[in-house]
């Protein structure tokens, strides 16, 4: 055992060892968000939208990573677990032919290598998950919708969140501002997003006659 915990972290593998302690911490972190009724998975998916294009530069690199458009945590979770493996097999044949690589030159052969392979597991998901199922729901689509504040109070200042549903049912955690003229609207408040700039949404005060009934919230919900 001593041993093995001394190669992994040895100074050739670290960032690989690294990398497989973050895939760890993340999906404790998931875990203890969905216990306390959140979700690390949904707040992070509405962070980018992959859907359309950007004039980001990195989030445009990212999306042609990210072929099959899946939610920013799986992603950031395929890209650690390909680095990791490829990283840790690149230095154990490295290992047996002439002896491990400098760390830079294992984590740059290691990255050249994850792309494909996140570009293919990326797609492969997408298929395996039908679209009008999931996560496929582009931030525009849920302009429109009544959902309810959950960090707030909501005021022009920095932005809350919001729990809204998709048309599938699906429920999202997103970024929002009251409106310009809009009072602050206090956590628990429904409220009707109308509009987007970028990530983050715009949100008034829903009328009484959009407001869900109590069974449907208890639906959605669950």
């Amino acid at each position: 055992m001593s041993a093995l915990l001394e190669h992994v972290m040895s100074p050739e593998v670290r960032p690989f060892a690294i990398a497989a302690a973050m895939i760890l911490i993340v999906g404790t972190l998931e875990v203890v968000t969905m216990l306390v009724g959140a979700s690390l998975s949904e707040m992070l998916g509405t962070s980018i939208d992959f859907s359309h294009p950007s004039d980001n530069g990195v989030i445009n690199a990212i999306s042609w990573v990210n072929v099959g458009g899946v939610p920013l945590l799986i992603f950031l979770l395929l890209a650690l677990g390909a680095f990791s493996i490829t990283g840790f097999l690149i230095q154990d044949v490295a290992r047996m032919v002439a002896g491990p690589l400098p760390a830079s030159i294992a984590s740059l052969a290691a990255i050249v290598v994850s792309v494909p392979l996140v570009r293919a597991a990326s797609g492969g998901i997408a298929r395996v998950i039908p679209k009008d199922e999931s996560y496929a729901v582009g931030l525009g689509d849920l302009v429109g919708r009544v959902g309810e504040v959950v960090v707030g109070p909501l005021d022009q200042g920095p932005p809350g969140r919001v729990s809204v549903a998709d048309i599938h049912g699906n429920r999202h955690f997103v970024l929002a501002v009251a409106a310009p003229d809009s009072a602050p609207l206090p956590q628990g408040t429904l409220v009707l997003l109308v509009d987007r700039v970028d990530t983050r949404f715009v949100a008034v005060k829903a009328d009484d006659e959009l407001k869900p009934s109590k069974a449907s919230l208890s639906q959605q919900v669950h």
